[in-house]
């Protein structure tokens, strides 16, 4: 079994209680029978410890196996992941961890349906559940501001223990580069106490240059390929953009919105990406995507029109042109351009933007580069001249 075998030969063991007794004895059945009495998820956690503490590798690789082959429950999950694992016993139940993470990462990736429920879930699967890249939430903003309520009702009674949760353990977890503009100005300008404001703007520093730059840093977030999840999409509600703002010589937003084609697939015959919002002239707008019906030519065709989300008090003019990358050259070409005064609820769009059928557009290698269709909007502010009186 793998067992050293001692000089002494009387040896004592001292025992604490009776549960540990139980585990030894089951330890020692194993030894000289190769079996257990039980198959009970907690008494086999139990059996791991003096396994572990008298060395006995071949007893910890059959609980790992019995552990893993019952099936997965949120408790038992748990339950796994909050065992303590010591150096010899980690690669043994590496696979059990896994298993562990994965299930709880499966069985809660749709954040709507669960949010309730995941604030009884301990550290351990909060860990687990939001480490995952298939995670469905609205948007990254969400999964910030739910593991802030997360830490505050769960470490209430320590402002300490809260504030070392919440920077070193959970915000890790949050996906900045993802996260809106306006959302992560928030994050580094706000004065939260329960947070280490250094140490996560040099986290979210270092997170944001590497998204910018990931061939000319070097050492830290560069070198470490286990955090390439901070990078990841996950399977958002509203897609992210890239924006380019300028103030000068006038206002003006170049955001860049990147499509797969099996996501335009699934669009037809009546469904629609939003995108997530961005900001010009103090206003917030969003692109939408989607397939719609052409009435002139009775038939469907790619549509991108463009929405503002708060109703402005008075008027704005602004120029738009939507564009995207086609083949052979993948150079951005212009495909719709429009001057408007926008006043209310307002949109502005192109009904059919590559001016052909769905399936000629679906079909079309050119618009699709390498699977991905590559759009571009452009936002001008237009200085309005004031009336004569």
């Amino acid at each position: 079994n793998g067992m050293k075998e001692s000089d002494e030969s009387h040896p004592r063991i001292r025992i604490a209680d009776s549960a540990e007794e139980n585990s030894l004895m089951e330890l020692l059945r194993f030894m000289y029978s190769g079996k257990l009495t039980t198959i009970e998820p907690t008494l086999l956690l139990d059996i791991l410890m003096p396994a572990d503490k008298f060395e006995v590798p071949a007893c910890i690789r059959y609980c790992s196996q019995l552990l893993i082959s019952r099936p997965m429950t949120t408790e038992s999950a748990l339950l796994y992941l909050g065992h303590p694992c010591s150096i010899l016993m980690a690669a043994e139940v590496q696979s059990l961890v896994r298993a562990a993470k994965g299930f709880l990462a499966n069985k809660y990736k749709d954040f709507d349906k669960f949010q309730d429920e995941l604030m009884n879930i301990s550290l351990v699967g909060i860990e687990a559940i939001f480490l995952s890249s298939d995670l469905h939430v609205l948007c990254e903003d969400v999964v910030y501001y739910f593991l802030l309520k997360w830490a505050r009702v769960r470490y209430y009674y320590s402002e300490e223990e809260r504030r070392k949760v919440l920077s070193y353990r959970l915000l890790p977890l949050v996906r900045f580069s993802n996260m809106s503009c306006d959302a992560l100005q928030k994050v580094l300008t706000c004065e939260d106490v329960d947070i280490d404001h250094e140490y996560l703007t040099k986290h979210i520093a270092e997170v944001l240059l590497h998204k910018a730059y990931p061939n000319q840093m070097e050492g830290g977030l560069a070198a470490n390929v286990t955090t390439c999840w901070q990078f990841a999409e996950r399977a958002y509600d509203f897609r992210l953009l890239r924006v380019v703002a300028f103030n000068q010589p006038c206002p003006q937003v170049t955001v860049y919105m990147d499509l797969k084609r099996d996501e335009c697939s699934r669009l037809f015959p009546s469904g629609g990406i939003c995108s997530q919002m961005f900001h010009l002239a103090g206003h917030k707008f969003y692109l939408l995507a989607n397939c719609k019906m052409v009435e002139q030519a009775t038939s469907y065709s790619f549509a991108l029109s463009l929405h503002i989300f708060d109703e402005p008090a008075g008027s704005i003019c602004l120029d738009i042109e939507f564009a995207a990358r086609t083949k052979p050259i993948g150079k951005f070409v212009s495909k719709y351009g429009y001057k408007n005064t926008m006043t209310g609820d307002w949109s502005q769009g192109c009904s059919d933007l590559f001016g052909m059928p769905w399936s000629t557009f679906i079909a079309d290698d050119s618009l699709f580069i390498d699977g991905v269709l590559y759009l571009r909007a452009d936002l001008t502010l237009v200085e309005q001249p004031e009336l004569q009186t």
